[in-house]
């Protein structure tokens, strides 16, 4: 059994986090992995942008609304303006929007770089101090982690800078995507960065990120790296039971893990779907909203093609249930269906402000114009 997670007053035990994720791990999903680990981890919602939430933009306000069985409650804040992020924490922490803070530098998304900010920005070493001081200072008695990937390309690496720089403002933990944001998703995480920044700052828990795909991987990692804790991205992109495999597997229990027939399957999905509805209010768009993740739970499986196309567009959970039952349901789970799932694109153009690379301390010219003005990613 591992050691306890720290998060603030927060213990994490096991400690496994699920990562946040643009229009995945909303509520619903949240829940759903919540039930699968009998409340055990830690799950942050979608990437909340600062601006968006200090202008109390509607979108946003739904996206931080928690179940009330989600304890502790979970934010991820993007943002590059250190004061727009200071107004936005001290919002969190005076009206009680949540109970942990998480800071996001590590989305790799051009919309997002293109401004400076997610995993373009601990390249510019003063405005990551800053951004961290101000949300640490507003924060009160609430934990800021933060989520940053090893650096923009291979000649442009920061985590090492950036892990000694969260540890001298008071950050409380780290996550490393042990990409760079050129690799996006593909390639291979590099698990050796994980264990280089827990050797960097060993004030801190260091939490790895990068091809978990199954709880067999998430124990390699913890062995191989010596890191204090795993988040779960793509690895349970419709697969929202690996939180019940990762607590066994913490727990010793491996002979217990998962193996859900396509009718289990099936019946999750549908349950996804229905708990979607709920959330948005209208169960026809809570259909809709669920259409992406169809082929996610459904690989691996003997399913023909036409009805992978049909699943995919339908728009009612009659319907959806429906076409479900027309499967062979009694397909036991199958072999080699833990792999990559979402994203997999490699070496993509970096898309930064003009010049951003010409100095990692100048940060003259990134403010409020800077910060997105919608959340989720």
């Amino acid at each position: 059994m591992p050691t306890p997670l720290q998060i603030g007053e927060h213990t994490v035990q096991p400690p496994v986090v699920l990562a946040p994720m643009a229009g995945i791990t909303n509520a619903p999903f949240r829940t759903l992995c919540r039930e699968f680990s009998g409340g055990k981890g830690l799950f942050v919602s979608e990437m909340i942008t600062t601006r968006a939430l200090v202008e109390r933009n509607e979108k946003t306000m739904q996206l931080i609304q928690f179940d009330a069985s989600e304890k502790p409650r979970s934010i991820q804040l993007y943002g590059v303006d250190p004061a727009t992020v200071g107004k936005a924490v001290r919002m969190i922490a005076e009206e009680d929007l949540a109970d942990h803070i998480d800071l996001n530098f590590g989305c790799p998304v051009p919309k997002v770089t293109r401004k400076g900010g997610g995993s373009a920005l601990p390249y510019k070493r003063n405005l990551l101090r800053a951004i961290l001081r101000e949300a640490v200072s507003g924060a009160g008695d609430l934990p800021v982690t933060m989520k940053m990937r090893k650096g923009i390309d291979d000649d442009h690496v920061t985590y090492l800078d950036a892990g000694r720089i969260a540890v001298e403002e008071g950050v409380t933990a780290i996550a490393l995507h042990g990409r760079t944001t050129a690799q996006h998703y593909g390639g291979t995480a590099d698990w050796d960065a994980i264990a280089r920044l827990k050797e960097h700052v060993p004030e801190i828990p260091v939490l790895g990120n990068g091809d978990i795909w199954s709880a067999e991987d998430a124990l390699r990692m913890v062995e191989q790296t010596g890191c204090d804790g795993v988040v779960v991205g793509r690895g349970c992109l419709g697969r929202p039971w690996l939180f019940a495999d990762l607590v066994a597997a913490f727990e010793g229990r491996t002979d217990e893990l998962m193996r859900p027939t396509l009718r289990e399957v099936a019946d999750v999905m549908v349950r996804h779907a229905t708990l979607l509805g709920e959330w948005i209010g209208d169960p026809s768009r809570g259909v809709i909203d669920f259409r992406k993740h169809v082929a996610w739970y459904l690989k691996g499986f003997a399913v023909g093609s036409e009805m992978r196309k049909r699943l995919a567009v339908t728009s009612s959970l009659e319907e959806l249930r429906a076409g479900l039952d027309e499967l062979d349901l009694d397909q036991p789970w199958p072999a080699g269906a833990d792999g990559p799932r979402g994203r997999t694109s490699g070496n993509n153009r970096v898309v930064l402000p003009d010049g951003w690379l010409k100095d990692p301390y100048d940060c003259a010219g990134v403010g409020e114009d800077a910060e997105l003005d919608t959340s989720g990613g």
